[in-house]
């Protein structure tokens, strides 16, 4: 393969083509709701990026400390992983962990990133073009719900999502992706997945209202992010950030809150959303996992546990599996 090369699967007017649908679902129905992929535009990133050092933001330094730790242990496998893609890949701040455990095996690995944003992509992989001068990468702009077998293959695929992110979905989109990800891969190849794990909901909820405003502010920014791609005239200060703990669904929701009643107009529609005094649109979920519905869903989907490893130095949670876990899944072989 090349050494360094970006497709761009997710163009400027997909993106847009893709929030016009997700707008008319989503911000006119009875309880208004936009997908977090629209919080990562550049700026979005940078918050984002600022939010992950946050004292109240555990998951990323834990994370850190687990891969740390058991790196070597999660890419052991026979044959070696040799290809690492990682999903929704943001900075790839952590992926050198991976990596420098992957090639302690094999001398022939490379990268394939993707994410959503340009903007991330490109940074992450100028850095590790640096840091890796021979490792080849193939980083793809695109929306990693979208199907994966056009994906880069090239070698015995560890897919990783790392960071809770697979927790944004819902159980019938994880679902979905989890099934559609197991087709992708080959028996034997893997699944590697950070998954934030159920503990004191005010710990949860801090994490997601930070007492600086970066999560605020990173909330707040997917407004300008209406503003742009839709023609719309949202103003940032007529909202507020919400963080609240959902016991019952097992996870965090982030809410923007109108201050007053108000009309915004969507011109790329050609229509009008109103809003109440008080009424929320939601902008993201962020389940809570217990080791017996990681074990289930990855099952369901066709995976085989293989591996998990937990924070078991953190806040006991309950479940005595600590505050966060890596876990590893290997493709079974499909039953005919």
């Amino acid at each position: 393969m090349t050494m360094t090369r970006i497709d761009i699967d997710l163009t400027d007017q997909q993106l847009r083509d893709a929030l016009m649908a997700d707008a008319a679902n989503g911000l006119l129905a009875p309880a208004k709701v936009c997908p977090p992929k629209y919080f990562y535009d550049q700026r979005g990133s940078v918050l984002f990026e600022r939010i992950c050092s946050l004292q109240e933001y555990y998951p990323t330094r834990t994370e850190r400390k687990i891969l740390t730790r058991w790196a070597d242990a999660m890419v052991a496998a026979d044959p070696p992983f040799t290809s690492l893609v990682e999903l929704g890949s943001g900075t790839s701040a952590k992926t050198p962990l991976i990596l420098d455990a992957m090639l302690r095996l094999s001398p022939d690995v490379n990268y394939v990133p993707v994410d959503v944003s340009p903007h991330a992509l490109a940074d992450a992989v100028g850095k590790l073009r640096d840091a890796y001068p021979a490792l080849p990468i193939h980083g793809v702009v695109r929306d990693f719900q979208q199907p994966l077998g056009t994906l880069p293959n090239h070698g015995h695929r560890l897919m990783a999502v790392l960071g809770g992110t697979i927790g944004n979905l819902d159980p019938s989109a994880r679902a979905e992706f989890l099934t559609g990800l197991a087709a992708t891969l080959e028996p034997g190849e893997g699944l590697l997945l950070g998954v934030d794990l159920v503990k004191d909901p005010a710990r949860l909820v801090a994490a997601y209202d930070d007492a600086a405003g970066a999560t605020s502010a990173f909330n707040l920014n997917m407004l300008n992010v209406l503003n742009r791609l839709l023609d719309a005239r949202f103003d940032p200060g007529r909202f507020d950030h919400v963080a609240l703990w959902n016991a019952t669904e097992s996870w965090v929701e982030m809410r923007l809150r109108a201050r007053e009643p108000m009309k915004i107009r969507l011109g790329v529609l050609d229509t009008t959303v109103a809003f109440e005094e008080g009424e929320e649109m939601r902008t993201e979920i962020s389940t809570k996992f217990r080791r017996e519905t990681v074990e289930r869903e990855l099952s369901s989907a066709g995976f085989g546990l293989a591996g998990w490893w937990a924070d078991t130095d953190g806040p006991s949670t309950g479940t005595g599996d600590g505050d966060y876990a890596m876990v590893l899944g290997i493709r079974r072989q499909p039953s005919h």
